[in-house]
């Protein structure tokens, strides 16, 4: 059959030549290893996710869903990724952007679903227990994903770190998934910040009824950690500030230290394995925030399904009463962590309340004295 003649001569071969049909195959059968530091995940985790979202795929892109894993586990340039697919740049953006979509809007529901009262529930005795931290439901953060300056939009995306970017916030939970997240606040947003009328902000706030302190007649509310760039809440502690402290405040100072390590450490992984993210990203805003949500979306698919995508050697180790780290975690020398965000970004509305510092002194003895 005699190729159309828009297609360029060095590509006509590519039902028989292309990488899809040949390497990507001979890899799959013969060295299932490399076809996992390929794409981030096994055979057997390429066709659990090929089931997942098959559906919802055009039939003729479903062959050509690698390019998709390709780019985001590398950041492989669309420029390379065409010479190895024989296709065009224009197909192969458009393919990794569909796939990209279709990975979030059909796995959302499964792997990121509003949490319920009785999650927040499973998620404190998950923090109890793995970081001695008692009615903690996660930890908050947010970091900026760079992307080149859009065209026209002035320093809006223009952040503080003196790159433009888009916000990526995120609870996680004790196991580093990501329970819910917010992507694309501009980057240099420092005006009300981001979430002071945002979905995310609000729902980061509405955790379940109080509950007892484990072991006490205390009640307490559920709530998430953050770090000093958050505002105090009833559902959101964060340390006391200042140095020389009294030691029941440096006490106490130790835990939530130890507990957001779970959402510095998801970020880490999240980039580690999805390095896309920890290059500057050569898309508009809005298609950057695909890319983003794909790589949130895959992270949580294999963390429910696999050991390895976040073992404790991959993470790291730490004590969780002392907080000495007693082993660095693997994905450290792969991949420099994102920036934070500021305070200015992060603004969660009003000043923390008389009762929030209340509340925190109540824990903070509670956990001198346990």
């Amino acid at each position: 059959m005699v190729a159309p003649r828009w297609v360029r001569p060095s590509n006509r071969d590519r039902n028989t030549e292309g990488y899809y049909e040949t390497e990507f195959h001979r890899m799959r059968q013969r060295d299932p290893e490399y076809f996992k530091d390929s794409i981030r995940m096994s055979p057997r985790m390429f066709d659990l996710l090929l089931n997942k979202i098959e559906h919802r795929l055009d039939k003729k892109i479903l062959p050509q869903a690698d390019i998709t894993q390709l780019y985001l586990a590398h950041g492989t340039p669309v420029s390379i990724l065409s010479r190895l697919f024989k296709m065009g740049e224009f197909t192969v953006r458009s393919i990794t952007l569909e796939v990209c979509q279709v990975l979030w809007d059909t796995l959302k529901l499964e792997y990121l679903p509003v949490p319920t009262e009785q999650d927040w529930k499973k998620y404190a005795e998950e923090y109890t227990e793995k970081w001695n931290f008692p009615n903690c439901c996660g930890a908050v953060d947010g970091k900026h994903v760079a992307i080149q300056c859009p065209a026209n939009s002035g320093s809006v995306y223009f952040n503080h770190k003196g790159f433009h970017s888009i916000v990526l916030m995120a609870v996680c939970n004790a196991k580093y998934e990501f329970l819910m997240v917010d992507i694309g606040g501009f980057g240099g947003n420092s005006d009300g910040g981001l979430f002071s009328a945002s979905e995310f902000g609000k729902r980061l706030l509405q955790n379940p009824p109080p509950n007892y302190l484990p072991n006490s007649v205390l009640e307490f509310p559920f709530y998430i950690v953050g770090d000093a760039a958050f505002p105090l809440k009833r559902n959101l502690m964060r340390p006391y500030p200042d140095m020389n402290l009294p030691i029941i405040k440096e006490n106490f100072n130790t835990r939530p230290s130890i507990a957001r390590r779970t959402i510095e450490n998801a970020f880490g992984i999240l980039v580690a394995r999805w390095r896309i993210l920890s290059k500057t990203i050569d898309l508009h805003p809005t298609n950057t925030g695909k890319i983003t949500q794909a790589c949130v979306i895959l992270h949580n698919f294999m963390i429910r399904h696999t050991n390895d995508y976040n073992s404790e050697r991959f993470v790291g180790q730490v004590n969780r009463n002392t907080g000495t780290v007693t082993s660095e975690g693997e994905w450290r020398p792969h991949t420099d962590p994102l920036w934070s965000v500021t305070a200015a970004e992060v603004y969660l509305g009003n000043n923390s309340s008389r009762n929030a510092y209340h509340l925190r002194d109540v824990l903070a003895q509670y956990v001198l004295d346990e």
